[in-house]
């Protein structure tokens, strides 16, 4: 090999000393034109695949939200044209359908009343407090009542909350009569839109808590122990550092749950003795908008089936909106927070 060949191969680095020169040389790799490695030509490769496959898989997604949202338009509306006398009431559709969306929003908004502080303090007893086996146990448990059918949940809203919650529920009538959601006579069996939302609170519970846990536990530590050199307590600790960086998450997590409420069927209609809309949420009535599907649904057939295909329209809607208003509520707080 020629002495300009050894010098192209080679690069020398000159390091002083004090008046001493030393001269290293190390060589570099030969910047030649040859084939790139297999293993640089399966990476490639893999790459190719991956964003292939998330491409395909995200498109897919859209065209099934698109299908669906044709599918019920298409059916819903001879519902929506119709006369007013040949909907359900003689009313026309959107009387029809306004009590059970105030229905369906009430029950779901009491359920995340109930279950979000109830989630967040149980993700932050397993994430800051609790013992690495406490921990580690109770996360099993929350994540086996995630896995729990809601009829299940139905089955032991009837058949156990429904009955102990009625001396509650006179009490209630008793003492609060005078305000409007807790007037009398409250119902008998229990079956009434509180007792539907607190099962819907119990099921929405471990997803809220899954979510926050794992949003808790991604806190940065330098955070943490920063505002604990500062002299914070643990509770501070927990103000100042996780929860501004758990912000996006835990709302998140609660339009999660949120979603879940909305569209339960079978656990409200066990529950819930349905009837016409009421203030009250201890007497008999009120009814929501999955739940009279799922109990109309079988005998319907004609303009009826338009009519409850047009109530699942309105529920698709409603749950669009929230989703776009928890994005939007989240890319607000996002920049404030830990993540970024």
């Amino acid at each position: 090999m020629s002495q300009k060949t050894k010098a192209a191969d080679e690069t020398s680095h000159v390091v002083r000393k004090g008046p001493e020169v030393t001269t290293t040389q190390t060589k570099t790799p030969k910047q030649s034109g040859g084939t790139p490695s297999l293993s640089s030509q399966s990476g490639a490769a893999g790459d190719k695949i991956f964003s292939g496959s998330a491409l395909t898989a995200g498109i897919i997604i859209l065209v099934v939200l698109c299908a669906v949202a044709v599918f019920l338009v298409a059916q819903a509306f001879p519902a929506l044209v119709a006369p007013q006398d040949q909907i359900a009431g003689g009313k026309g559709f959107w009387q029809y359908i306004l009590p059970l969306v105030v229905g369906t929003v009430i029950a779901a908004a009491v359920a995340l009343v109930i279950a979000t502080p109830i989630s967040i303090g149980v993700a932050l007893f397993i994430s800051h407090y609790a013992p690495r086996r406490v921990a580690q146990i109770l996360g099993y448990v929350i994540d086996l009542l995630a896995a729990i059918p809601s009829v299940v949940f139905g089955a032991w809203g009837i058949s156990f909350l429904a009955p102990a919650l009625v001396p509650g529920y006179n009490w209630l009538a008793s003492a609060l009569g005078w305000i409007p959601i807790f007037s009398g006579p409250a119902s008998a069996t229990g079956k009434t839109l509180l007792t539907a939302a607190v099962v819907l609170a119990v099921m929405v519970i471990p997803i809220i808590t899954s979510i926050s846990r794992e949003i808790f536990l991604q806190t940065p530590k330098l955070h943490e122990e920063a505002a604990l050199a500062l002299g914070a307590t643990r509770w501070e600790m927990i103000r100042m550092a996780v929860f501004p960086f758990a912000r996006p998450g835990i709302i998140s997590a609660v339009m999660l749950g949120l979603g879940r409420a909305l569209g339960e069927t079978m656990a409200v209609a066990l529950v819930l003795s349905s009837g016409p809309l009421i203030a009250s949420l201890i007497r008999s009535g009120n009814q929501t908008i999955a739940a009279e599907i799922a109990l109309n649904f079988p005998e319907a057939s004609g303009l009826s089936l338009s009519t409850l295909i047009a109530a699942g329209l309105v529920l698709f809607v409603i749950t669009l909106v929230v989703n776009v208003i928890a994005r939007w509520v989240i890319s607000r707080h996002k920049e404030f927070s830990g993540a970024n």
